[in-house]
């Protein structure tokens, strides 16, 4: 797997651009079936989701059967990166890359720590925020489109352990010394909303503590030749915008500008976008489709059959 820099408006760096080839189906899949989806690891029902046409949501069920895709971190590891989101972010895409149970597939994918700008933009005490932006609901629950709409709900993937649980209180003090590893989260299309691949512990020390955990977003973005037609098309563009200015100097004289600073802006933007806009969740048709995710659905409620949607 390649990894590049991915800068940032600023100059910054913003995150990692991975660059994931010969590894077809994830070990982490998800399945889709007529309005249902199966998220499975190994073969393990970890998450089934319906969608709700008639309320705009998707129920779900989550099993217990999801296993972090990073080992544990070490407390060492936690202060010699405290601060540097990009060691953090080489050290995740490792874990990824060598995880055999984990969501990369062939194509490009980004790892960035800039998250989308709208989160917190109540500008809420972390605890309160997070306690509304984390999906309520142990095995069932709702993801709301209606009301939460725009992506920005975080979905566990197993459940949140309890703030007195005693690995959430060695994290804690990691928290308020401001060291606390950060928190892995991947967007998942098919659900509108980010799931935890790792992190669920630390998220809750965070929780506890009332401060906003560092976050590390998992994204699919553009595959390269998509990238490398998309950028020539915006350098022909904007070498036709500055012969368009030139033209008009040279009719109308140096009063008009020469163009740079106007299409300069415009095509950084483009390039930053096909470098780093995300892209729709693959997801695999599910072999005997929507029989067998009912099938697989019975076994997951107990005989109880198809979610209430």
């Amino acid at each position: 797997m390649r990894r590049t820099d991915v800068l940032g408006e600023d100059g910054g760096r913003a995150g990692l651009s991975l660059e994931v080839e010969s590894r077809g189906r994830p070990g982490l899949c998800p399945f889709a079936a007529e309005g249902r989806l199966l998220l499975a690891q190994e073969g393990r029902p970890v998450l089934l989701a319906a969608v709700d046409d008639d309320h705009c949501g998707v129920v779900f069920r989550r099993t217990d059967a999801y296993r972090s895709v990073v080992p544990p971190l070490r407390a060492a590891a936690a202060r010699e990166a405290a601060g540097r989101p990009d060691r953090w972010a080489h050290r995740f895409a490792e874990h990824l890359a060598q995880a055999p149970d984990g969501p990369l597939h062939d194509g490009r994918w980004l790892l960035s720590y800039e998250g989308p700008a709208f989160w917190n933009h109540l500008n809420l005490p972390p605890s309160a925020y997070w306690g509304e932006t984390l999906v309520e609901g142990h095995p069932d629950g709702y993801l709301d489109w209606f009301v939460h709409h725009g992506a920005w709900e975080v979905l566990p993937l197993r459940p949140m352990p309890d703030h007195g649980d005693a690995r959430v209180k060695a994290y804690r003090k990691q928290a308020r010394d401001g060291i606390l590893p950060p928190v892995l989260l991947w967007w998942v299309s098919g659900l509108d909303c980010h799931v935890v691949l790792d992190g669920h512990v630390r998220l809750a020390a965070a929780i506890a503590e009332s401060v906003a955990p560092p976050l590390l977003y998992l994204d699919r973005t553009a595959p390269g030749d998509e990238v490398a037609a998309g950028t020539e098309r915006a350098a022909r563009e904007y070498e036709a915008e500055l012969a368009r200015f030139a033209g008009l100097r040279a009719r109308h004289g140096d009063a008009v500008p020469d163009g740079a600073e106007i299409a300069g802006p415009a095509l950084a933007r483009r390039l930053a976008e096909l470098r780093t806009g995300k892209r729709p969740t693959w997801a695999w048709p599910l072999p005997g489709g929507r029989d067998e995710w009912s099938r697989i659905a019975r076994e997951v409620t107990g005989g109880e059959g198809d979610l209430p949607v």
